[in-house]
């Protein structure tokens, strides 16, 4: 979790932030309740731990992909080192019929 603080403050544009974020924070986040569930040693607290974690890992993808598309779509800056923009050309149509 400490990864993802430090990747939201040190990379350059809203989508490697969000994918910090969202991989450093899903991972943190399970290894705690994973440790909770092994120190409070019940299989009540197991079976909590284990359903919340996948819940994390089946919602924080399809979150920060919303996110990265909406970004774009509000046309969020590249980073000046970005190499290509895949998207460039699938999103052009539907950038026009928003505007």
């Amino acid at each position: 979790m400490l990864l993802a603080a430090v990747g939201l403050v040190r990379l350059p544009d809203l989508y490697t932030r969000m994918s910090a974020t969202s991989k450093a924070a899903t991972l943190g986040a399970s290894l705690v309740l994973l440790g909770a569930a092994v120190h409070f040693g019940t299989a009540a607290a197991g079976g909590r731990a284990v359903v919340i974690v996948a819940f994390l890992f089946l919602t924080a993808p399809p979150a920060a992909h919303a996110i990265g598309r909406a970004g774009y779509r509000r046309r969020s800056p590249l980073w000046e080192g970005t190499v290509a923009d895949e998207l460039a050309g699938a999103e052009g149509a539907s950038r026009r019929r928003m505007d």
